[in-house]
């Protein structure tokens, strides 16, 4: 896997440069038809892991500008030393150094805390070019059901760290409600918890705490009764969380932010928080978050029954067409040749291969 992984970036660099290698990794059909044109059969979360883990050894800074950081458990926790060494023999300055450990940072944090839909990140791999851009490729996984979800960053279409970011978010499940902080319909609400959090704590424990007197009424009363009284699940998406890091937040009204990003990236703001403001600010302020999930891919091309979505020929044949070409131009065995090429075919219905 490792040699071809090198053959196909090698030639892919060559004819098209670094910054269209990071557009095919943040391009979630790229992505899964690589891990299949290597030799991982399954559709699987499992090709996340195994693609990135194959190229952050397949590619290195002196033969394609580029490196992989990052990777699994506890590889995922190196991925800020590893970007330094990176950065080092890739001939970055100490600046733009600092510019992609905070990336990187950041979009592990915007996909742990600012979208709850119940997946924690396992997997975090950064991507990084001799010219300062920037790809993430992370994954997070339901302890409820084992179901993964794996998120595409790609820093050149990435406008804003907090504003709908990601080239893709890939899933094999969507659920009814999932908290969006960063889809553009949670604008007023970002705003409102950046208000919220310019105002003294104490305001906000009054609010949230339980009550220490008879008259004092807390928040969680004014929650629609149906909420209430259905389900676990929606009362879950409700509630208002218990577990506020009031110290946190003691030190951002110290630092009064200027902006969504800026609350989001100070240390201590996890996900209750978010929470716990998004709330406030649509129970109080009548600003709604979004509730969508984001989810717009599966780890497949799409399903014949249109679940998630109908199959995406068109990109799918462009996939094909470009791994097509890598393989056959590659300086490999005849038989590898082969069998790549067979896996290919494998990979789709036998009338999109010419």
């Amino acid at each position: 896997m490792q040699n071809l992984a090198r053959e196909i970036a090698t030639i892919m660099i060559n004819e098209h440069g670094t910054d269209a290698f990071l557009r095919r990794i943040s391009d979630p059909f790229w992505f899964q038809a690589l891990g299949c044109v290597l030799g991982y059969d399954w559709h699987s979360s499992g090709v996340t892991t195994v693609l990135t883990g194959v190229l952050k050894c397949a590619v290195t800074p002196d033969l394609h500008g580029l490196a992989v950081c990052g990777g699994k458990g506890n590889a995922s926790r190196r991925t800020p030393f590893e970007i330094v060494e990176a950065s080092e023999k890739l001939g970055l300055s100490s600046k733009e150094t600092q510019i992609l450990s905070y990336a990187s940072r950041m979009s592990a944090k915007v996909d742990n805390a600012a979208i709850q839909a119940g997946y924690h990140l396992y997997h975090h791999a950064f991507i990084v070019t001799e010219r300062g851009k920037w790809a993430v490729v992370q994954q997070g996984m339901n302890p409820a059901d084992r179901v993964a979800r794996r998120y595409h960053w790609l820093s050149e279409s990435a406008s804003s760290l907090v504003v709908e970011p990601h080239n893709a978010v890939v899933c094999d499940r969507k659920h009814d409600m999932v908290l969006d902080m960063t889809a553009r319909d949670s604008e007023a609400c970002r705003k409102t918890s950046v208000d919220l959090v310019k105002e003294p704590p104490a305001k906000l424990m009054r609010l949230v705490l339980p009550p220490k007197h008879a008259n004092q009424r807390l928040l969680q009363e004014w929650l629609p009764t149906s909420a209430k009284a259905s389900g676990m699940r929606t009362v879950s998406v409700l509630s208002m969380p218990q577990n506020i890091n009031w110290k946190a937040l003691q030190q951002v009204y110290e630092f009064q932010p200027q902006n969504y990003e800026e609350l989001l990236a100070f240390r201590g703001v996890g996900p209750a928080t978010v929470r716990g403001l998004a709330l406030i600010a649509e129970l109080i302020y009548g600003n709604k978050p979004s509730w969508k999930d984001p989810v717009k891919y599966s780890f497949a091309y799409g399903g014949k029954d249109g679940v998630p979505y109908p199959v995406d020929r068109k990109a799918m044949d462009e996939s094909i067409q470009i791994l097509r070409q890598a393989v056959e131009e590659a300086k490999i065995g005849g038989k590898q040749k082969m069998r790549s090429l067979q896996k290919l075919r494998q990979f789709v219905p036998p009338n999109m291969i010419n």
